[in-house]
């Protein structure tokens, strides 16, 4: 029997325009904006649609931006009558991924994404830290040269079997970066503030625990995938140490989607700005669909396949 399942985008697929298509195509879906602007303190449709790429990359602005045009992405999808199974998100995905399966309402979503998006840019100014891009090389080899060097960096994204993102002191990131360029791999320095989904963001996670305990979070409505553990996730008892957890530990997105298949998902969409999941499922997966949903075009492209 197939399965669908909807996954959210992360950190760092945020553009200038994002969603505005959809919204055009849909403009009842406009609330998603008029509760976030509301919550956010700013105009965030206006920010979405009209702030240039520099600005949309601050992450105290890109995490509730992206997370709002997740959700629109996922209601459009909703009017095509496809049955959801299962929902994942990489990273930052996993709060849409939330809301989007009842665990939380859209306000406290946003809340939720405000005091992450907040902890998380104080955190950074106070590291001197970096991330990077490693491909083609397998995953152990990878965590094998982080161990050889001085100083901390460690495997952080696992995102398809040719592509795992390393994170720590930025010297450490360096020195790991050289090595790996000498063994002829291709090594991508991101554009990112500081190293997420390691030690060094422990400061941000237990700040960003204390101000979300006054939240509560309902048993999900369809089957939930946690990238920190690369399954499904069963216990929903204690979510604020789970994504205090969440943001100091690796994401085990290939787990993540391989625990998909297994279960049955045979088509996956991708429900945000930008198409870097569809890819990852392409790359990882075999014998499946993957559709992005996005824009006016993407949205006919999956309409056209059902």
């Amino acid at each position: 029997m197939s399965k669908t399942a909807i996954l959210f985008s992360g950190q760092s697929s945020q553009y200038q325009g994002m969603g505005s298509e959809l919204l055009t195509l849909f403009p009842d879906l406009e609330y998603i904006f008029t509760v976030g602007s509301d919550i956010l303190g700013f105009d965030l449709k206006k920010t979405c649609f009209d702030e240039s790429d520099e600005y949309l990359a601050k992450t105290e602005i890109a995490q509730p931006a992206i997370f709002a045009i997740s959700i629109l992405a996922y209601e459009a999808v909703k009017r095509l009558g496809i049955v959801i199974d299962m929902v994942a998100g990489h990273s930052l995905g996993e709060y849409a991924a939330m809301v989007c399966s009842g665990m939380l309402s859209l306000e406290n979503g946003f809340q939720i994404i405000k005091a992450r998006a907040n902890a998380m840019g104080k955190c950074a100014k106070e590291q001197d830290s970096a991330m990077c891009a490693v491909l083609g090389m397998p995953a152990d080899k990878i965590f094998s040269v982080c161990e050889s060097v001085d100083g901390y960096v460690i495997p952080v994204n696992y995102n398809s079997p040719a592509q795992t993102v390393i994170a720590g002191e930025t010297r450490a990131v360096e020195s790991a970066m050289a090595i790996f360029t000498e063994m002829g791999k291709r090594v991508v320095k991101l554009n990112v503030s500081a190293a997420f989904h390691s030690k060094l963001m422990q400061s941000g996670a237990d700040e960003f625990m204390s101000s979300i305990r006054k939240f509560e979070f309902a048993t999900p409505n369809v089957d939930f995938y946690s990238n920190v553990y690369g399954r499904k996730l069963d216990d929903f008892s204690d979510m604020v140490f789970y994504l205090g957890k969440h943001l100091v530990s690796p994401v085990l997105f290939v787990d993540e989607l391989n625990a998909m298949q297994a279960a049955g998902a045979n088509r996956f969409i991708e429900c945000g700005p930008n198409k870097v999941l569809t890819g990852l499922v392409k790359k990882t997966l075999k014998d499946v669909t993957a559709f992005n949903v996005e824009n006016e075009k993407t949205f006919l492209k999956l309409k056209e396949s059902l």
